[in-house]
């Protein structure tokens, strides 16, 4: 008789394995099924907030055509997107060119041609993929012209492609975490910021850029904090600019932003609610094109472009920094 229970429980454990792993599988099913195999919504997918807060910066999708540093996202997924590709191998493909972007990796030639290769960041490898599964089963964000754009671009090699479920507006909330709204301001103004100097790096070149930053940067952060109604300021325990000295609290937290981002950790915005008043606090990091203007004076920095910020700025202490590593920190208070 236990012989025989014994062999009834070992079939029902096989026929319950093979149904899991079933299921596993249909996570990665062909594009034409992916209505059906999400196990989000497009609100609540963990991918959609790191598309915004990680990817449109450079690739936002309300940018205009002339105006773009960076192609928008559905581009991205026009050129990686076809009928017969899984979730996983899409999400392979956009992991192997972020790891490490080079030329010969993109499937974006045009992208390249115009915009110059993607500077290299360090990312997540979970997190593009969270990102890449977001894009796959869901519609994104696109600008109005892009489908003309695409299809008269490419002389119809590239398809235009944005499948997937579509987000119902109507069900996202318009509350804000007091966390959520310092970013939209952090990344929002580092949109603007971003936008005008990556545009004068690739007009002008980098040497301009740095007298840019000297002239516009100011300018640029205080009309976003009074179009937010918000003071927003960044600061740094080795600045350029001496005006961006950060104070002995915000020197505490570069150091335990600088302690997580080395050490590899996850970390969150820091924030305060005092009297009223919502302070804000997150990090900047660099990534490889940064160090044209913050690497190693004559290794990174052209001479020119070094005898140009030591001629702006004379107590320069903004040199010397690697790939992803705390350049300093948003510090914005808001109500």
């Amino acid at each position: 008789m236990k012989n025989v229970i014994f062999k009834v429980l070992s079939l029902l454990l096989l026929v319950l394995a093979s149904s899991c792993s079933d299921s596993k599988k249909s996570k990665y099913n062909s594009q034409k099924d992916v209505d059906i195999i999400s196990d989000y919504t497009a609100i609540n997918h963990p991918g959609k907030k790191l598309l915004e807060n990680q990817c449109y910066v450079c690739h936002n999708p309300s940018t205009n055509h002339d105006g773009r540093i960076a192609p928008p996202m559905v581009a991205v997924k026009s050129h990686y997107l076809n009928d017969d590709i899984s979730q996983k191998d899409f999400a392979d493909a956009i992991w192997n060119f972020v790891e490490k972007p080079t030329e010969k990796k993109s499937k974006m030639r045009g992208a390249v041609k115009r915009f110059n290769l993607m500077p290299y960041q360090v990312f997540k490898e979970e997190d593009i993929r969270l990102i890449a599964d977001y894009m796959y089963e869901f519609k994104i964000d696109e600008p109005e012209w892009f489908k003309k754009h695409i299809e008269e671009e490419s002389k119809g090699k590239v398809k235009y492609r944005n499948d997937g479920a579509k987000l119902n507006d109507t069900l996202i909330s318009n509350h804000q975490t007091p966390e959520e709204k310092g970013l939209q301001y952090a990344l929002s103004t580092k949109k603007e910021l971003g936008k005008n100097l990556m545009g004068t790096i690739q007009k002008k070149g980098t040497k301009e850029a740095v007298t840019f930053c000297n002239v516009k940067a100011y300018p640029i952060t205080d009309s976003m904090a009074i179009a937010q109604n918000a003071r927003i300021k960044r600061v740094s325990d080795r600045p350029r600019n001496i005006n961006n000295q950060a104070n002995k609290k915000e020197l505490a937290i570069i150091e335990q932003f600088k302690t997580s981002i080395a050490s590899n950790k996850d970390y969150e915005p820091v924030t305060e609610l005092i009297d009223g008043v919502n302070h804000f606090y997150y990090p900047i990091t660099t990534n490889s094109m940064c160090l044209q203007c913050h690497g190693e004076p004559n290794k990174d920095i052209n001479a020119d472009v070094y005898a140009t910020i030591s001629q702006l700025y004379p107590t320069d202490k903004a040199v010397g920094y690697d790939v992803n590593q705390v350049r300093g920190i948003w510090s914005i208070t808001f109500k």
